[in-house]
């Protein structure tokens, strides 16, 4: 969700006053599963190896696509590839590529299917988990982003990272594609300084229960940062990439 939109995600640079009285980065905004996914999963660190190979197959699905069309299919993702566990994955042949490109719950693009399957190869053929092989290339935390535009689309870590997985086998992992992989499990935080999740960005907030605890304390501390400049505020369409 970088400012050059590497994960498919609108590239607006305020972060509007959503519907529910949320202040969010402008890429969630008006949307229920960008909420979702930027509430409860964008930006919070990942280190089981499992939901890690899952997103970084994700984000090789995103591809010249809109992430709100990947996450729309995510569960048909996971049905056909088996909740993406990397042992199965990788027992599947050319069969089952033929069955999944007549699936549509799914991209049928034959390259990215063969890609999670050889990923889910390469990643059993690794001589460390694939978590620390990860976080290895995790930056110190810097600055925080004042808006989307300050928010690149690729860094040094993420051409590092994507060579090293490149060197190892991983195919769909470029540097634009490895930098969307390392926002959405944490090795960075790009949410911006103005969003809810900016203060806490590393806690997993519960958003799920609309009545919940947490939803009443990031509304509560959302109304006193947000009352004074509501007026100015731009609220973005973010139905376009």
């Amino acid at each position: 969700m970088s400012g050059a939109d590497a994960s498919g995600v609108p590239g607006p640079t305020a972060a509007p006053v959503d519907a529910d009285g949320v202040v969010r980065c402008g890429w969630a905004a008006g949307d229920e599963e960008y909420r979702r996914y930027h509430d409860e999963e964008w930006g919070v660190p990942q280190r089981d190896p499992g939901a890690l190979y899952e997103k970084l197959c994700l984000e090789g699905f995103q591809a010249g696509l809109s992430w709100i069309t990947i996450l729309r299919r995510r569960e048909g993702f996971r049905a056909a590839f088996h909740g993406f566990e990397p042992e199965r994955v990788a027992r599947m042949d050319d069969d089952d590529v033929e069955r999944l490109l007549a699936d549509t719950g799914i991209i049928r693009n034959r390259a990215k299917i063969e890609a999670t399957i050889g990923n889910a190869r390469a990643l059993l053929e690794l001589d460390e988990p694939l978590d620390e092989l990860m976080w290895r290339f995790a930056p110190e935390p810097g600055r925080r982003p004042s808006s989307l535009s300050e928010v690149p689309a690729t860094t040094a870590e993420s051409t590092a990272l994507s060579r090293e997985l490149r060197r190892r086998g991983f195919r769909f992992v470029g540097p634009t594609t490895v930098y969307a992989l390392m926002q959405s499990t944490g090795m960075v935080d790009d949410h911006v300084a103005d969003c809810f999740r900016a203060a806490g960005s590393h806690q997993q907030f519960d958003l799920r229960d609309p009545a919940g605890p947490d939803v009443r304390r990031a509304r509560e501390a959302m109304a006193v940062r947000i009352a004074p400049v509501e007026q100015s505020v731009e609220v973005v369409d973010p139905g376009a990439r």
